[in-house]
């Protein structure tokens, strides 16, 4: 028989390494035996195991003792001690608690010399609670050590906790202790005729060991062994658990049975039991929620470093209506994030630009994150581990940016040492998964993904017979290839290689009225890769250290008729963080963030109007002019942060970045400060939280690189101030209010400059930024998960000294979304998302004939002979007119089948369902008399399969 029980040991889960350092087998034996004669739920379970549960257990079957015992048990009906179960005093760090218990093997050739023993493991339990590395630290030989590390990779742990509830890693001594059986001693006379309750136990929920009733539970002998009977001497009905989780049957007879446990919304479990004359066997079942389709793992982390971080949950973000599926389009659904015109791969996120939004895979920046339409995103969701979406106010980490940050985090392959694949295929593309060991490389894994649109393909010749011109539809690919092994137990090295292709060809047959002479093909393509080294190594129980190193290279291309522009960068990219922790309630966080690289650009565009003509005629009139340049650039930063907690219910972060740009040779100081305090602790938390920053971004490339540019260009500037409030309501439901107010100074503007083909580029602009974010947020459980969120906000910007404050385009006053999705068993699963959003701002040249201030009279453009072309008069000022409100229904329906050794999962994703006419943009006659809404995407079904195994 063999017995197991977490040996008495230091579990330290506050500091960025949690977890005790590897001691020797002597000094593990005296550390246990110490800290179990401090600790009482130690010592009961020490004692548990010395009053004599013995028996004996091969084919890695636990066998039961004879006689009239009570003997506890874990998952599975394995015979189990551990210490009794306390509920963790609120603010206080827990160590990690085991789910289950898979008994290892008695080695045959001890058990027929007799030989019994106990091993002491070292385990390294990660965030997610499973087992990392075991190491023998107490040995007991005979092939007792082999067996022990054997059986304790298949453990599952509720993962260690730091003091304000977050999941850490952590290191912990646990002991397998080996007896022989012997033979119990025979019942008294008279009790073998007495109704014995001999299987008793709990239906849990796995993870919060919450009881569930209404669970079934029925027993089946084993090999034909005929079928259970009760005191009565009739077959046994399935016993219902009841409010407590509860369960019994009585009078088995002796022998083996499969135990089935089934309830709604939660996957079956089926395990033997052995029962023996006279025996009791209390049992704990735990069941896990069903999971249907793509599952992603969000593992927890440290608290955050900022006001506002957003991470969203597996269950969340493959199931969202009107993404199809993609992880990172749900990011369209949080606070603070515009929606994008139709087709338009962009984040604009609290008011800023497109282009002041960082994104980041693995700690590596990318130029883009959606594929052309922002149909799809360059990486797979079957790769991610999490999606962290800072709005605004983020650590002093990132730099260079004034807006938000999305980074984006690649899961390690699986490790249970099988092969798993998975294909799937739409209306849109479709991609395959690979993933497992590599054979002959100990504790090494891989996994290759990639896919292809095949849209082109299938509107096309839809468009092109519909008389779009079309020659040949976005047409994407992305791919990766990831390594990764642990060369310590406390350290990791992962080498990966990825990249995205995008190509979109038009043919204009018929030039644009306000376009006479720009003709022919309009292509557009951009690609980058990138070969990224990654090592992150817990080097002592304070001290941590995480690099990240990857090589480059980004393409882009634009040509329409005889005009292009062409830009190749090749860089090189670093970052390296160390981190210490100085105290229970500090930790020291110091990094350097490093871009560095070559640009070359090719650029023939149309050369400014010539003196006395008007300034707004047709480019493709023009004469070209040509651009050729290329050199390097040099971005150096560092940073420091403190993480200071001086009580459990508070922390606060101070921090400052230093960059430098030696393109424009400047050097940026951004000090950094958030903070979080509960309020209320316990249930139900309030917490308040409030920011104040600096965040520098430098200018774009073509903005200071001459002669495009200009380098005497600085930085722009941007002061963040946030303030909000978290509030549970219920165990599920949770709100949140945030207030910001962003001041942006130093901004650049351009003007043409006589005679060139640059324009001249100033930090004359400012602007600000001002809104609130509400969330109130159903937190996924079995069945339901969903959120509505409320953005209202307003963004202006003055483009120079005395010009007038005004919107800007991608200002949207009003972002409303509401959204669930909600399983209704069997495999089935039904999601909605509705949005309403205000539309987007437009500059007229002609007035809307539904206002009253319309005038029909009034001349809306002339006619310019020596380019035959009709010059619009502005009606208005830019971005004056707002286009009609946005509104959209989306649905999702899926179903799922799973096989012994695979799972079909079908989907069918309904963009617009009511087909409504959203408005995108404006058009106009060739004399500008008449004009008409563009509207975007009818209704958009989209059909799924998915295979995996």
């Amino acid at each position: 028989m063999t017995t197991q029980e977490p040996a008495p040991a230091r579990t330290d889960v506050d500091g960025p390494r949690a977890g005790a350092r590897p001691r020797g087998p002597r000094a593990a034996a005296l550390l246990s035996l110490a800290l179990a004669a401090l600790s009482p739920a130690a010592a009961r379970a020490q004692q548990q195991q010395q009053q004599g549960q013995q028996g004996q257990q091969g084919q890695g079957e636990p066998q039961a003792p004879e006689g009239p015992t009570s003997v506890p048990r874990g998952e599975g009906g394995a015979i189990v001690t551990p210490p009794a179960p306390t509920a963790a005093p609120a603010g206080r760090a827990t160590p990690p608690r085991a789910l289950n218990y898979t008994p290892p093997e008695y080695p045959p050739e001890a058990e027929k010399q007799g030989l019994e023993g106990s091993v002491t493991l070292q385990l390294d339990v990660d965030r997610d609670g499973r087992v990392k590395q075991a190491v023998v630290v107490e040995s007991a030989g005979h092939g007792f050590d082999e067996a022990a590390v054997a059986a304790a990779q298949k453990l599952e742990f509720e993962p260690a906790r730091r003091a304000d509830g977050t999941p850490a890693a952590a290191r912990i001594l646990y002991r397998y202790s080996f007896t022989l059986k012997t033979a119990a001693p025979p019942p008294a006379a008279g009790e073998q005729d007495r109704p014995a309750e001999n299987l008793r136990g709990t239906v849990l929920a796995s993870g919060g060991d919450v009881p569930l009733a209404g669970a079934t539970v029925s027993v089946a002998r084993v090999a034909g062994a005929g079928a259970a009977v009760d005191a009565r001497g009739a077959a046994p009905p399935e016993r219902t658990t009841d409010e407590g989780g509860a369960f019994v049957f009585v009078d088995l007879p002796p022998g083996r049975y499969q135990v089935t446990v089934a309830a709604p919304g939660f996957e079956p479990l089926s395990v033997e039991e052995e029962i023996a004359a006279g025996e009791q066997i209390e049992v704990k079942y735990r069941l896990l929620p069903r999971g249907e389709g793509l599952e992603v793992t969000v593992r927890g982390d440290r608290p955050p470093r900022e006001v506002t971080k957003r991470t969203l949950e597996q269950r969340e973000i493959n199931r969202i209506p009107g993404t199809n599926g993609d992880a990172l389009r749900s990011l369209q659904n949080l606070p603070g994030v515009a929606r994008p015109p139709t087709l338009a791969g962009l984040l604009i996120v609290r008011g800023s630009g497109p282009q002041d939004t960082q994104t980041f895979v693995d700690g590596t920046q990318v130029p883009l994150i959606y594929h052309f339409g922002g149909l799809s995103s360059v990486v797979p969701t079957e790769m991610l581990e999490k999606i962290d979406f800072y709005p605004g106010n983020f650590s002093a980490k990132y730099g260079r940016v004034q807006g938000g940050i999305v980074d984006v985090a690649l899961r390690s392959p699986k490790e249970d040492g099988q092969l798993h694949g998975l294909a799937q295929m739409d209306l849109i593309d479709a991609r395959v998964l690979l993933e497992g060991p590599v054979p002959f490389l100990k504790n090494t894994r891989f996994m290759v993904a990639g896919r292809r649109s095949y849209i082109g393909e299938s509107f096309g010749p839809v468009l092109e017979a519909a008389g779009a011109g079309v020659t040949q539809a976005p047409v994407y690919y992305d791919y990766q290839a990831l390594l990764e092994t642990e060369p310590t137990p406390s350290s990791r090295l992962r080498l990966t290689f990825f990249g995205s292709d995008d190509a979109l060809e038009l043919l204009l047959s018929d030039p644009a009225p306000n376009e006479p002479a720009l003709s022919g093909n309009v292509g557009l393509h951009t690609a980058f890769q990138r070969l990224q080294l990654r090592y992150d190594h817990e080097l002592t129980d304070r001290d941590r250290l995480d690099g990240v190193l990857a090589i480059a290279r980004d393409d882009a291309d634009f040509g329409v008729g005889p005009i292009y522009f062409q830009l190749d960068l090749k860089t090189l990219s670093g970052r390296l963080e160390y981190a210490r922790r100085l105290s229970k309630g500090a930790v020291f966080n110091a990094g350097v963030d490093v871009f560095a690289g070559l640009y070359a650009v090719n650029l023939r565009a149309p050369a400014p109007n010539r003196p006395g003509e008007p300034p707004n005629q047709p480019f493709s009139t023009r004469a070209l002019q040509e651009v050729s340049r290329d050199g390097s650039f040099f971005y150096p930063a560092g940073y420091v942060e403190l993480e200071l907690a001086p009580s459990p219910q508070a922390k606060i972060v101070p921090g400052v970045r230093l960059d430098y740009q030696d393109l424009n040779e400047q050097l940026t100081v951004s000090p950094r400060v958030n903070g979080r305090v509960d309020v209320v602790q316990g249930f139900p938390r309030t917490t308040v939280k409030g920011g104040v920053g600096v965040f520098h971004q430098p200018p774009q490339f073509q903005e200071v690189i001459p002669p495009l540019g200009n380098p005497g260009l600085k930085s722009t500037r941007a002061l963040h101030y946030a303030a909000g409030v978290e509030q549970e309501i219920t165990r599920h439901i949770e709100a949140s209010a945030e207030g910001f107010y962003k001041q942006l100074d130093a901004l650049v503007v351009g003007v043409n400059r006589p005679g060139s083909i640059q324009l001249d580029y100033q930090n004359a602009g400012s602007g600000r930024v001002i809104g609130g974010e509400f969330l109130l947020k159903y937190k996924p459980d079995d069945r339901f998960f969903g959120w509505a969120a409320y953005t209202l906000s307003r963004s202006t910007r003055v483009p120079g000294l005395g010009e007038p404050e005004r919107l800007v385009p991608f200002d949207q006053t009003h972002i409303l979304t509401v959204l669930g999705s909600y399983r209704l068993g069997d495999g089935w699963e039904f999601g909605a998302r509705f949005r309403l959003v205000s539309g987007n701002l437009v500059t007229p040249n002609v007035c809307n004939v539904n206002e009253q201030s319309c005038d029909a009279y009034r001349t809306n453009a002339l006619f310019y002979a020596p380019t035959g072309t009709y010059t619009p008069i502005p009606f208005s000022g830019p971005s004056s007119e707002r286009l009609p409100a946005f509104h959209q229904l989306d649905l999702r329906l899926d179903k799922s089948w799973k096989f012994k050794r695979w799972q079909l999962s079908a989907y069918l994703d309904v963009q617009n369902v009511y087909n409504n006419a959203n408005s995108e943009a404006i058009q106009y006659n060739y004399n500008y008399t008449a004009r008409q809404y563009v509207t975007g995407l009818p209704v958009l079904p989209s059909f799924g399969l998915r295979g995996e195994f």
